[in-house]
C-alpha cells in the first residue's frame, strides 16, 4: 500500500487536522464539485445558497477544534496550505456581515452562519465518526445538490462514495504501482532483507517513481522548513492561547531558562528531556493558536516528529540535511503502516492513534538516523507505540490544549527512550510492530466513545474550566 510522504506530513494550519484542516478541504471539494457537470443538475438552475451541517465528533467539538470556521474559509476558496492564519479572523468577520462567500471562479453565495452550520450532534453519519453534509440550493431554496464527506484524521478526506469503495476494495489493492509495495512491517522488513535495503532507501524508491528526485528533495525539504519555522515562532511567542481555558504559553519561558543554563555550562541530567519537551510544547502552542504546522501525522500530534528531528540537529553532531530528508521517508514509511491498518485518527482510536503513531515515526526516524538496521528501526517503532495503547482524546474544553500539549512532550521523550532501547539490542524482540498496530486498532473499536474526541468523557469532563 503507497501513501506518499507528502500525504502523511502536509503543510496546513492549526487547531485540529481532522477537525481544521480536513473540513476546509471538503469545503473545497464541494465546490470544485458545484462547477463540474457530475451531477444532475435541472436545467436553468442555478446555486444562490450553500449550507453545512456538522456530525459526530466534528459536532461535538468543532467549536474548540475551529471546525465551524474552517468550513467558512473553505466555502470562502481557502485551502490548508493557501490560508494565511493571521487572515483568518478578518475573512471570517466579512462573511458574517455580507452573510456571504465569494470563493474565486464562482459566484458569491448566500450563506448565514447562524442557520447554514448546523452542529447536529442528534444524527452520527454512519461512515466515521468525523462527518459533515454540504448542500446547495437555488434562490427558492429547492435542494439542488447534496454531498457527504468523512474527515478521516490527518487532513484526509474521503467522500461518501469513496470511502464504501474502500470498504469493499480488496485488501490486496496497492494502488499506484511502486517498487516495494509493503503494506505492514513483516513485508517492509522482508523487503529490506531481500534488497539489502535501508526503510528510507525503499521509501525514496517508492516516491521517486512518481516523482523526480529534485522534486522529492525539495518537497522533504519544505517540510523540514515549515516544521522548523513552527518550532521557532512557538519558541518566540507569549500570552494567553485563544478558546476561554486561559492556558499561557510556556515554550518560550522553558527556552529562555533551558538557554541560561545551557550557557552557564551548569549540569542537568534531563538537559536532553528538557529539550524535547519544548520543542513539541512550541509547536503544539502554535498549533493551538491556529499557526502554520504540518501533520505529523496529524495536527494534534505535530509537535513530536519535528521535536524529535531537532533533538537530532541539537545533540548529534554528524545530524546533516540529507538525514533530515532520510528521518521523514523512515517516519512516513511507519506512519503509513499504521493509517493502512489501524488509524491515525483521535475520533477512531483515541489519542493512541495520534501521538502514539506519531511517537512510533520519530522513534523509527531517530533509529535509522542512528545507524540502526531496518529491524531495529521496528524494534524502535514498536516500542513507542506499544506504550501508548490505550490512551484516550479526552481535550479540555474541545481545545486541543489540555493535555495534548504536554502530552506532545512526553511522546517525543518516549520515542527517543524508544530508539535508544531498540539500539541497545539486535532487532529482535518480542511484540512485532504489526501486533501493536493490530492491538491499537482493535482497543480504538472497544474504546468508549466519551473517550475518541468528543470531549464527554475522562479530563474533559473531570477537570473545572476556569
Amino acid at each position: 500500500m503507497f501513501l506518499s510522504v507528502f500525504d502523511l506530513f502536509k503543510i496546513g494550519i492549526g487547531p485540529s487536522s481532522s477537525h481544521t484542516m480536513g473540513p476546509m478541504t471538503a469545503a473545497a471539494r464541494f465546490l470544485e464539485e458545484l462547477l463540474g457537470n457530475d451531477w444532475p443538475r435541472p436545467a436553468g438552475a442555478r446555486v444562490d445558497r450553500v449550507a453545512a451541517s456538522l456530525h459526530g465528533s466534528l459536532a461535538y467539538t468543532g467549536v474548540g477544534h475551529g471546525t465551524d470556521r474552517a468550513v467558512i474559509l473553505g466555502l470562502s476558496g481557502l485551502t490548508p496550505l493557501t490560508v494565511d492564519p493571521d487572515a483568518v479572523d478578518g475573512i471570517i468577520a466579512q462573511v458574517e456581515a455580507q452573510q456571504r462567500v465569494s470563493p474565486p471562479g464562482h459566484p458569491s453565495y448566500r450563506f448565514d452562519r447562524a442557520h447554514d452550520l448546523v452542529l447536529d450532534k442528534k444524527t452520527p453519519l454512519p461512515g466515521h465518526a468525523n462527518g459533515m453534509v454540504f448542500y446547495a440550493y437555488d434562490a427558492s431554496d429547492r435542494l439542488l445538490l447534496k454531498r457527504i464527506y468523512y474527515s478521516v484524521g490527518g487532513g484526509f478526506v474521503v467522500s461518501d462514495e469513496e470511502l464504501q469503495r474502500q470498504k469493499t476494495s480488496s485488501k490486496a489493492s496497492t494502488g499506484k504501482r511502486v517498487p516495494y509495495p509493503f503494506r505492514n512491517a513483516a513485508e517492509m522488513l522482508a523487503m529490506a532483507s531481500r534488497s539489502g535495503l535501508s526503510i528510507a532507501e525503499m521509501k525514496r524508491a517508492n516516491e521517486e517513481s512518481h516523482r523526480s528526485r529534485e522534486e522529492l528533495d525539495a518537497g522533504l525539504d519544505d517540510i523540514w522548513s515549515a516544521m522548523l519555522g513552527c518550532i521557532e515562532r512557538g519558541l518566540s511567542q507569549e500570552g494567553i492561547m485563544p478558546g476561554g481555558l486561559k492556558v499561557k504559553r510556556r515554550a518560550r519561558r522553558i527556552h529562555d531558562k533551558l538557554q541560561e543554563e545551557w550557557q552557564s555550562n551548569r549540569p542537568n541530567p534531563l538537559l536532553a528531556n528538557d529539550w524535547l519537551s519544548v520543542y513539541a510544547m512550541a509547536v503544539n502552542e502554535e498549533n493551538a493558536a491556529g499557526g502554520r504546522v504540518v501533520t505529523a501525522p496529524t495536527n494534534g500530534a505535530a509537535g513530536v516528529v519535528p521535536a524529535v528531528m531537532r533533538y537530532w540537529l541539537h545533540f548529534h553532531s554528524e545530524a546533516d540535511q540529507a538525514s533530515i530528508r532520510d528521518f521523514l521517508l523512515t517516519a512516513s514509511a511507519v506512519g503509513g503502516i499504521i493509517k493502512t491498518n489501524a488509524s491515525i485518527s483521535g475520533a477512531e482510536v483515541g489519542c493512541q492513534g495520534e501521538v502514539g503513531s506519531a511517537s512510533a515515526m520519530a522513534a523509527a526516524g531517530l533509529a535509522a538516523m542512528l545507524g540502526g538496521t531496518p529491524e531495529q528501526v521496528e524494534n524502535a517503532a514498536e516500542i513507542a507505540l506499544e506504550h501508548h495503547l490505550g490512551m484516550t482524546c479526552d481535550p479540555v474544553g474541545g481545545l486541543v490544549q489540555v493535555p495534548c500539549i504536554e502530552r506532545n512532550a512526553l511522546g517525543a521523550v518516549k520515542a527517543v527512550t524508544a530508539a535508544s532501547l531498540a539500539m541497545k539490542g539486535d532487532g529482535t524482540h518480542f511484540v512485532p510492530l504489526d501486533a501493536a498496530i493490530e492491538t491499537m486498532r482493535q482497543t480504538g473499536m472497544d474504546m468508549s466513545e466519551k473517550y475518541k474526541e468528543t470531549s464527554l468523557g475522562g479530563l474533559a469532563v473531570n477537570v473545572v474550566e476556569c
